[in-house]
């Protein structure tokens, strides 16, 4: 199906700002860093997911959903905004998030999701969601409901087609300024959707840059495993005979840390210096991380100071609030 001929539930505020940060670059003696501001999409604090979910919670209206159900960490970006998503369709929501705490402290997003009125369901371990979901579609269906599943992350090709969308967005922002940029920077992870969908749209816009993602859980390897087939699974629905090789897939695995949702030193430095320099609020789950890896290719001398990036903001500040012990401790040092 033609990108332009997907049904759309109108939920964020597009196109997202496109801002230059000329503080961080003075702080990091680099290059002329723009941010995409996708934590300004604008529903329940904003996200990158909301893009997703425009062509999500159309198709679950298309097909008569009464109730939709997604899943994620207890701390869930997408899970939040899925909430309020179903909520602004008419549609109940939910949720069923993993956490190794039995009953985790209702903060961040998880106070968001009991707000928009949620039904949240805890597992133990991200592999028992997907089998609690599905038993909780059938109990629904056995009551007469119509759930719509949608996976973590909202990583599906029909989820992925928004962010190809936002690959054209950002080259038409781009042509606009007349400015030329050499590198995106994304966050990367075994959900995959954002990267894939800007994988692919920007090799459909002739690639007038390079995407970078950096990963914030597994290996490069364990990432593109998911990210390519997902890329190519788009294009395919998409109908285009456009597709991607492993070499189009830039993947940097080094700031992963301990693992997911587990900050490092330089994630809470990124922070720090987002929030210091331009009055940016990253989170430490996604573009903390993201944006360390962005800091490092600086220093290290894989930028030049002579380029231009863009940094995709993802939203997630929510998650600060979950965090605020840590964050309190690395402010004092």
């Amino acid at each position: 199906m033609h990108l332009l001929a997907l049904p759309r539930w109108p939920l964020a505020q597009l196109p997202t700002p496109l801002q230059e940060a000329r503080n961080l670059r003075a702080a990091l003696s680099g290059p002329r860093i723009f941010v995409k501001r996708d934590d300004l999409t604008g529903l329940a604090l904003g996200g990158n997911k909301t893009r997703k979910l425009e062509y999500l919670i159309a198709d679950a209206r298309q097909q008569g959903a009464t109730v939709v159900i997604t899943t994620g960490a207890a701390q869930s970006n997408h899970c939040r905004q899925t909430a309020a998503a179903a909520r602004h369709a008419g549609l109940r929501c939910v949720l069923v998030l993993s956490s190794t705490d039995a009953e985790p402290p209702i903060q961040g997003n998880l106070l968001l999701d009991y707000l928009l009125g949620a039904e949240v369901h805890i597992v133990r371990d991200r592999t028992e969601r997907q089998p609690a979901m599905e038993r909780i579609a059938d109990e629904l269906r056995q009551r007469g409901e119509r759930p719509y599943l949608i996976p973590a992350g909202g990583s599906t090709p029909l989820g992925a087609a928004a962010y190809v969308a936002a690959a054209f967005e950002l080259t038409q922002q781009l042509i606009a300024l007349g400015t030329e940029v050499s590198r995106v920077y994304v966050t990367s992870s075994t959900s995959g959707g954002t990267h894939a969908g800007l994988a692919l749209g920007t090799k459909l816009c002739g690639e007038p840059f390079r995407v970078v993602g950096i990963a914030i859980e597994e290996d490069a390897g364990a990432v593109r495993g998911v990210v390519l087939p997902l890329a190519n699974a788009t294009a395919e629905f998409l109908q285009v005979d456009t597709r991607l090789e492993a070499d189009d897939l830039h993947i940097d695995d080094r700031h992963v840390g301990p693992g997911y949702a587990i900050p490092t030193p330089a994630c809470f430095e990124a922070i720090r210096l987002a929030a210091q320099t331009e009055g940016l609020l990253l989170d430490p789950v996604y573009t903390g991380k993201t944006l360390a890896g962005l800091i490092d290719h600086i220093r290290n001398g894989e930028i030049g100071r002579d380029e231009t990036v863009v940094f995709v903001h993802t939203g997630g500040a929510p998650a600060l609030f979950a965090q605020a012990d840590w964050i309190v401790a690395s402010l004092r040092g």
